[in-house]
């Protein structure tokens, strides 16, 4: 989305050069000094968490040498700098997707192929506001990669309509290996810039320390699409078999045994008026905890929608006049309070066994032990070297990447005598395949 200035593209590849090889496989081999950035609105480093799970993924194999994803979502002067092998630059983005798509999908791995998906549809930087930027002309190798196009600046034309296209269809693909379909929102862009702005500047934000990404931390994400649309759309969807490495799916229902052993009814509370309240049912995955087919990270917040799903179907029926003496304003008092308190707090036992339990198993310690990984209660449970997740293996898969980091940095330096960086990198995909 808007202009790079020539000094920065000279900055790209004279501090790309100048870097001491080898290089550690998850640096990036440049800094650009904030002084030089003259060019104020980049935005490649919006949605950090993406680059950096991509970075992993793609790192496992890169024979198109390609130096870092951060380079596939810049304008083509300065994205030549970090291509590799690819010369068509108006398809490195896509390239680099549709790498580290393969390579966690090899690995199994549903979160990395997530990450692919949802870095093909960020929007890359373009000339100035309102300009879009140009698509891929060739085929990927997965087909999950090619349904997915780039987001468009906000303020080119009809923006609006094709950002929300994009995302419906992003919702689609993650729906299809398993991921949750939702999180396609996370892909979205900025406000609209304004035309006549010359500098260029629209509403991004670039922060390359920002570990989450600035357009989360800063609140300026807008939704192209509603999550009932998104719903909607992936409606009928079924999980490709070949999501997790070919790996076949059964066909075959579970058994009855085998659903009372998976899944549990977390809702304690007994109130019956207007309807028992809708069970919470915990089970294994990233988003346990399911209410009326909604799912959730935290058990409290699974609770919660469980006991707004009764009130509703009590207040409907005491506006109805099919439960007589029924007084509405009775159940959002004091009393409605107590009971969902009290639902929760039979259930509170199992959160706190759950509570602040490191959850990074792998035991490899080549450069150093992999830092632990904390789950605890919240909306992004999980949380490792300072940065927290929503999902667990969103978070072993950075924990793993910490450890890389820290591992080739000391092969490099030579301080892991007969070690090298290689050796770093197959811990890590150990370290992966562990998680």
């Amino acid at each position: 989305m808007k202009y790079e200035v020539l000094p920065i593209v000279a900055a790209f590849l004279g501090l790309a050069t100048a870097a001491p090889t080898p290089v550690a496989k998850n640096a990036l081999a440049f800094s650009i000094p904030r002084a030089m950035m003259r060019r104020e609105v980049p935005q490649e480093h919006s949605h950090n968490r993406f680059l950096d799970g991509v970075r992993v993924n793609l790192n496992l194999n890169n024979p198109n040498e390609i130096q870092d994803p951060v380079f596939g979502l810049l304008g083509d002067a300065a994205a030549a700098a970090g291509a590799g092998k690819i010369t068509n630059l108006d398809c490195l983005h896509q390239a680099t997707a549709d790498q580290a798509f393969t390579n966690a999908k090899a690995a199994g791995n549903v979160t990395g192929q997530s990450d692919a998906l949802l870095y093909a549809a960020l929007e890359r930087n373009t000339g100035k506001v309102g300009l879009a930027s140009v698509s891929c002309n060739e085929t990927a190798v997965n087909p999950e990669i090619q349904a997915v196009q780039q987001h468009q600046d906000p303020a080119s034309a009809n923006a609006a309509t094709i950002n929300k296209n994009i995302v419906l269809a992003l919702a689609k693909q993650l729906a299809s290996i398993g991921a949750d379909p939702q999180e396609a929102l996370l892909s979205g862009t900025f406000a609209p810039g304004n035309l006549d702005d010359d500098t260029g500047k629209g509403n991004t934000c670039d922060v390359a320390d920002d570990v989450e990404g600035c357009i989360f931390s800063q609140n300026l994400l807008v939704d192209d699409a509603t999550a009932a649309e998104i719903t909607a759309a992936v409606a009928g969807i079924a999980v490709s078999s070949g999501s997790a490495s070919g790996s076949a799916v059964s066909s075959s229902a579970p058994s009855s045994g085998e659903v009372a052993a998976c899944v549990s009814n977390e809702q304690t509370f007994t109130g019956t008026l207007g309807g028992a309240a809708p069970p919470v049912t915990s089970s294994a995955g990233d988003r346990p905890f399911t209410v009326n087919g909604n799912t959730f990270v935290n058990l409290a917040a699974a609770l919660q929608r469980s006991c707004s799903v009764q009130n509703t179907a009590c207040s409907n029926a005491a506006n109805a006049g099919t439960l007589p003496g029924t007084n509405v304003d009775a159940l959002t008092g004091q009393a409605a309070a107590d009971a969902f308190n009290s639902a929760l707090g039979v259930s509170a036992s199992k959160m706190i066994k759950r509570a602040n339990a490191n959850v990074q198993t792998f035991t490899g310690s080549l450069g150093g032990a992999a830092p632990p990984v904390i789950e605890s209660s919240g909306d992004r449970p999980f949380a490792t070297d300072g940065a927290t997740f929503v999902n667990k293996a969103a978070a072993l898969q950075r924990s793993c990447s910490v450890q890389n980091t820290a591992c080739s940095n000391a092969a490099n330096s030579g301080k892991l005598a007969g070690t090298s960086v290689a050796d770093c990198n197959a811990q890590e995909a150990a370290c992966n395949g562990a998680a």
